[in-house]
């Protein structure tokens, strides 16, 4: 088996639920989720890419869906529009788990719904950076953005998730730390 055959087959045994998982957060649909992980494994091994390990594969192809998901939000924005279903017809769509799993599972679709109001790119950095737990600084490479941008976007997608739900918690904010000088001067 050639180098880059050795190293997809491992990257989809070894992470492709988590690939797959990363997709369906972005995209809220498992068959969507499904064709843009299949989108983004050909564009990353189409070309026979000498990667040289299974972290290196993943990272590409975390970037690959990245760019594929907000690419297809672009694409859609030029298309014409359906009007937005609020928040509770969104969860009615997700909701095929029947209510005996508790109350965090509720949770789950609610902020999943809740993500699924976000714009691409604000959902994609806020996956990033609180559902997977990635710094602002690997998000913004994640994405090719600046981190100043990704901060805005982050700062813009948890405004709007906190519109819809007000209690949502999202741990672990970063915050910048402060050296001060001796003396008090900055």
């Amino acid at each position: 088996m050639s180098d880059w055959r050795g190293t997809l087959d491992a990257l989809v045994r070894e992470r492709g639920r988590a690939l797959y998982g990363y997709a369906y957060v972005l995209t809220g649909s498992r068959e969507e989720a499904e064709d843009l992980l299949q989108d983004a494994l050909v564009r990353t091994f189409r070309t026979a890419r000498a990667l040289r390990s299974v972290e290196a594969a993943q990272a590409y192809v975390r970037r690959a869906i990245a760019t594929g998901f907000i690419d297809r939000g672009r694409r859609a924005a030029a298309r014409p529009r359906v009007v937005a279903a609020d928040a509770d017809e969104l969860r009615a769509r997700g909701a095929a788990v029947v209510g005996d799993h508790g109350p965090r599972v509720d949770e789950a679709l609610d902020l999943h719904a809740a993500l699924l109001t976000l714009s691409p790119r604000e959902r994609a950095c806020v996956v990033l950076r609180h559902l997977e737990g990635l710094p602002v600084a690997d998000v913004a490479a994640t994405l090719g953005l600046a981190t100043g941008t990704v901060k805005r976007y982050l700062s813009d997608g948890v405004v709007k998730l906190r519109a819809v739900l007000p209690d949502v918690d999202l741990e672990g904010e970063e915050t910048v730390q402060v050296d001060a000088r001796p003396g008090g001067a900055r």
